[in-house]
């Protein structure tokens, strides 16, 4: 059924590479749009080996690019600088009514992971890293019940009407929870049943990757690893939903992962990916698994078809 996709994202460039070739040290978690002007930016977490994990992710760098495969750099956000442990994945989007730009990040707190959110920007380059603050926090009693106790990953999307936030809800394992806004900056829980059970092959973790609007509904991108794979905490694949509103979602691959790594090596991760549509065709970044246990951050583009549907503009933000 998704052969044609499997194919070309095995057809890759290489975006951003980790800073050491080291195990360990990872680029990834890339968050990508396109303005009106045909600028591509692109932000990523950048990964160190050397901490504890959970604590590797050093900075969120910022690049641009004139035709979404060359990229250069312009802006990092430290976590010295932001004052936290350390960064995943971030989120960049801009503000249809306003036309600034938004950041969102996430760092473990004392109590869990937090959601970040930045001071909105006219440029990308104008991100203050000492205004980053939470925007959404577990809020959960010490009573001795099983509670999530932190929210991490998010995935920001617009629909024309509302923000939505699809993030990683920690507890035991890993599940998607769905928060919805007006302005991007309160949230709350959105209407609609659970967004995936962790079940099949993911049922170990079940993770939100991207929201891609099609002529019909929306292809929802997840993530997920099976608690019999070899760790399962950082050996995640990718599978593909299908949602006719964002309320309800179906699981199109419920069996096996269509995505996996497609290099030799002791993980095949292929994670945290954005799905972007551009003209006629569709842009999958992604973060992958090399061969010596670094990430890096892969392109893979297909045509969309009759994916998004011949009446649906291109997609841009």
């Amino acid at each position: 059924m998704f052969d044609r996709i499997v194919s070309a994202a095995a057809d890759y460039d290489v975006i951003l590479e980790p800073d050491q070739d080291t195990p360990e040290w990872w680029a990834g978690a890339p968050s990508v749009l396109l303005t009106e002007n045909g600028t591509f930016y692109l932000a990523a977490r950048m990964r160190e080996g050397d901490s504890p994990r959970g604590l590797r992710g050093y900075e969120i760098r910022i690049l641009r690019s004139t035709d979404g495969r060359r990229f250069e750099p312009f802006h990092r956000i430290r976590r010295e600088d932001a004052k936290v442990s350390g960064f995943e994945r971030p989120a960049l989007v801009r503000d249809p009514k306003t036309g600034k730009f938004k950041l969102y990040g996430c760092s473990g707190f004392e109590r869990g992971w937090v959601i970040l959110k930045f001071d909105d920007a006219d440029d990308p380059a104008d991100f203050d890293p000492t205004t980053a603050r939470p925007v959404l926090v577990a809020n959960y009693l010490d009573d001795g019940f099983f509670h999530v106790t932190g929210y991490k990953d998010p995935v920001v999307f617009w629909d024309g009407e509302r923000w939505h936030l699809f993030v990683i809800g920690c507890d035991r394992i890993e599940r998607i929870h769905h928060f919805v806004s007006g302005d991007g900056e309160a949230w709350q829980p959105a209407p609609g049943r659970t967004v995936l059970e962790n079940a099949g092959w993911h049922n170990c973790y079940t993770r939100p990757a991207s929201v891609l609007p099609m002529a019909v509904g929306y292809l929802f991108v997840y993530e997920g690893s099976d608690i019999e794979w070899r760790d399962p905490v950082y050996n995640i694949a990718t599978g593909l939903a299908y949602s006719p509103d964002l309320e309800t979602f179906i699981d199109l691959t419920p069996n096996k992962p269509v995505f996996k790594s497609t290099t030799p090596g002791d993980y095949h991760t292929w994670r945290y990916s954005h799905w972007l549509t551009v003209g006629d065709e569709v842009f999958v970044y992604f973060e992958a698994a090399r061969p010596n246990n670094t990430n890096e951050v892969r392109l893979a583009s297909f045509k969309s078809g009759g994916l998004l549907g011949a009446s649906r503009p291109p997609q841009r933000q």
